[in-house]
C-alpha cells in the first residue's frame, strides 16, 4: 500500500477575523483573508515543512477552500522550490459553519455561552453546523484517503491545510476518540504542525501531545516574566493570566463545592466568562494573540473553564499520553 510516511495537519495562519470579529458582520467567513502576521506564520510553516522532508520525497497537499487556508497554502508552497508537490482543494476540510453574517454581537455572545453549557460537540450553531456535523463529512474524507492509500504512487508526505476544529475532529475520527476526549482538547495554534508518523505495522503514531483542560497550570513566576512564542509582551501575558486565574477559580470552587454543601456559583462564573466576551468585542484588551491563538479561542478558554472545566475536574486527572496509536479502521 502507498500510505504516506507522514500526515501533517496545519491550521491556517492568523486571519483578519481572528483579530477583529466585527469583520464577520460584512465579510463572508470563507472570504476572510490572512493578516500580515498570518502570511509570515504560513511562510514559516513552509520552511518547517521543507526541513522535515527526506531527499526525493514528494508532497500532496489538500487545502480547505476558504481564503485564509488557500493563502496559507500559497505561502507554504512558496518555500518548496525544487520539491515535487501537488495541491488540491477539498471542501470537506472547510471550517465549521457558524451561519451567515454575524450581525448581533449580543446574540453571538449568547450562542457561545449556550454552546459551553450544552457541549461543543453536539451544539449546532443556528443556521450552521455542530462539531458532530463536521465529524460526518470528515468521516467521508477519511474514507477517500483510505481508498487513495491503496495506490503505491501515493505521495510520501500528506499535508492537510485546514482549521482548528477540523484538526481536532480529524484526529477524533482517526483515533476513535470519545466525545469527552474531543471536548477536553484545546485548539491548536496558528500554523502549528500536528504530525502523524507511519510505523512499521502501517499504523500512525501521533507525535504531538495535544493540550487539554487537564494540563497543569504553568508556573506563575515563569508566566509573569517570559513571553510565549509569537506573543507581543506584558499586556498579552496579563490576558493569559486572567484566563488561567479563571480556570484556577473554577477548580478551587469545585473543590469547595465537593467539601461543603452545594453553592450556586455557576451563574457568577458564567457571567465572568460572558464579560470576557464583552471585553473582547469592545476591543478593551489585546486578546488576539493570547496563547498565540485567536480571540474566539480566548473566549472558549473562558467559557470552557466556566462550564466544561468543572465537568473535567470530576473525571480522572491522569496526564494525557504523549503519543496516540491509530486504531484499526
Amino acid at each position: 500500500m502507498g500510505r504516506p510516511r507522514l500526515i501533517i495537519l496545519v491550521r491556517h495562519g492568523e486571519s483578519e477575523s481572528n483579530c477583529d470579529k466585527s469583520i464577520n458582520r460584512y465579510v463572508p467567513n470563507h472570504k476572510v483573508p490572512l493578516t500580515v502576521r498570518g502570511h509570515e506564520q504560513a511562510a514559516g510553516a513552509g520552511k518547517r515543512l521543507r526541513e522535515v522532508l527526506l531527499p526525493g520525497e514528494n508532497v500532496l497537499i489538500y487545502t480547505s477552500p476558504y481564503r485564509r487556508t488557500r493563502e496559507t497554502t500559497q505561502e507554504i508552497v512558496s518555500q518548496l522550490d525544487g520539491v515535487d508537490y501537488r495541491v488540491y482543494e477539498e471542501p470537506r476540510l472547510r471550517e465549521q459553519d457558524f451561519g451567515n453574517f454575524q450581525f448581533d454581537e449580543a446574540e453571538m455572545a449568547r450562542i457561545w455561552k449556550e454552546r459551553a453549557r450544552y457541549g461543543h460537540f453536539f451544539y449546532r450553531i443556528p443556521n450552521g453546523e455542530s462539531a458532530a456535523d463536521v465529524y460526518d463529512r470528515c468521516a467521508g474524507f477519511n474514507e477517500t484517503l483510505f481508498r487513495q492509500f491503496s495506490s503505491d504512487r501515493f505521495a510520501k508526505v500528506l499535508v492537510l491545510v485546514t482549521h482548528g476544529l477540523m484538526t481536532r475532529v480529524f484526529l477524533m475520527k482517526w483515533y476513535r476518540w470519545t466525545v469527552e476526549r474531543f471536548e477536553s482538547l484545546k485548539n491548536v495554534n496558528y500554523c502549528e504542525f500536528v504530525v502523524m508518523e507511519r510505523q512499521e505495522n502501517g499504523k500512525y503514531l501521533l507525535k504531538n501531545k495535544m493540550r487539554t483542560w487537564n494540563d497543569p497550570l504553568p508556573d506563575p513566576i515563569i508566566t509573569s516574566t517570559t513571553t510565549s512564542p509569537g506573543t507581543d509582551g506584558n499586556s498579552i501575558e496579563e490576558k493569559q493570566n486572567q484566563i488561567r486565574n479563571l480556570y484556577e477559580q473554577v477548580r478551587k470552587q469545585e473543590e469547595q463545592r465537593e467539601a461543603t454543601e452545594p453553592v450556586p456559583l455557576m451563574q457568577e462564573i458564567e457571567e465572568h466568562a460572558l464579560n470576557e466576551y464583552d471585553m473582547a468585542s469592545s476591543g478593551r484588551f489585546d486578546g488576539g494573540h493570547a496563547f498565540d491563538s485567536d480571540v474566539e479561542d480566548v473566549l472558549d478558554d473562558a467559557g470552557e473553564a466556566a462550564e466544561n472545566g468543572i465537568c473535567l475536574l470530576k473525571t480522572s486527572r491522569a496526564s494525557t499520553a504523549t503519543t496516540e496509536t491509530e486504531v484499526t479502521p
